[in-house]
């Protein structure tokens, strides 16, 4: 379908443009994110299924990793389906209310990934800093609280997102110079001030990823000053060796966020391509790294892991 201007002013349906500039190669990309895309899928539901299954699995920090998991199940369902549509059979077409519901909940769960990533900070600040009350301050009534006062958080405040969007008149263009819907992007197509939407965008982000990573920061700062009084080198190893997976998954998630975020705003001068395939290795390569991390470095997991491949290889 040839992509053409729309002077509409609420356009129906939106046309994704997917990678500018790199329409030729959107075949070829398709693969590597159909198979992290796969990846994601078998690590988060193994993950899932692994730590429902073994009861001596049933501890604060993988409650906190099944959420992330269950987050980073739907970030990715939310965007790739329609990603592969558009690179395999060149499916431009989305509808508005689709879209709006792609926002909302692309925010909504990254915020809320982020809050799950949070309080598995806090969970190993207690283990380290007050382990004799670990058991007492993280019981099961306070986990849930926590998981639900963390999915509350991003729902209140993403979802004035797409009742904003659909406010705006759109009479500049219907393409979408994107592989999915993403708020800044659509600010960009309307033709009226957007300047309160813009401020609103910025606050909430703050108050969730910036705010999210503020406090991590503050809680390893604490958590290291701990560990450096340890009076042995061997008991300050093995207790920063149980912070390594969760150090892992920080970076993982927040330094593409971050440059995403900055080069959305201030970053004119990074190329178009640039910014939108960092855009999607922020909803594809955390959901598949974080089960890997876990996996790979956490020994229980990693032990049930090999006995449910070994059952059923039996």
């Amino acid at each position: 379908m040839p992509l053409s201007n729309n002077t509409n002013l609420h356009p129906t349906i939106f046309l994704l443009l997917g990678i500018p500039g790199m329409e030729s190669v959107q075949l070829w990309l398709s693969m590597p994110f159909f198979l992290v895309y796969l990846s994601a899928l078998l690590g988060n539901f193994s993950i899932l299924f692994i730590i429902r299954k073994d009861s001596s699995l049933h501890e604060p920090m993988y409650f906190f990793l099944c959420m992330l998991s269950g987050a980073d199940l739907i970030i990715s369902t939310t965007a790739m389906p329609k990603i592969l549509s558009l690179f395999w059979f060149h499916d431009r077409k989305i509808y508005f209310e689709a879209c709006l519901i792609q926002v909302f909940l692309i925010h909504s769960l990254c915020s809320m990934a982020s809050g799950f990533i949070l309080v598995m900070a806090f969970d190993r600040y207690v283990a380290i800093c007050k382990p004799l009350r670990h058991n007492t301050i993280l019981t099961h009534k306070v986990i849930r609280n926590l998981g639900l006062a963390i999915a509350v958080r991003g729902v209140l405040l993403f979802s004035p997102q797409p009742f904003m969007l659909r406010w705006l008149p759109y009479c500049r263009t219907n393409i979408i110079p994107h592989t999915y819907c993403e708020f800044m992007a659509l600010i960009k197509l309307a033709c009226a001030e957007t300047r309160i939407c813009r401020i609103y965008s910025l606050t909430a982000a703050f108050l969730t990823g910036g705010l999210d990573f503020l406090l991590i920061i503050c809680s390893y700062v604490v958590i290291l000053y701990t560990v450096f009084r340890l009076p042995s080198k061997a008991a300050r190893l093995k207790t920063l060796g149980t912070c390594g997976s969760h150090v892992c998954v920080i970076l993982t998630a927040y330094t593409p966020a971050f440059f995403s975020f900055l080069t959305h705003r201030f970053g004119r001068n990074v190329s178009p391509h640039i910014h939108i395939l960092v855009a999607n290795i922020l909803l594809l390569v955390p959901p598949m790294v974080n089960p890997m991390i876990y996996g790979i470095r956490t020994k229980r997991i990693r032990e049930r892991f090999l006995q449910v491949i070994t059952f059923h290889k039996i």
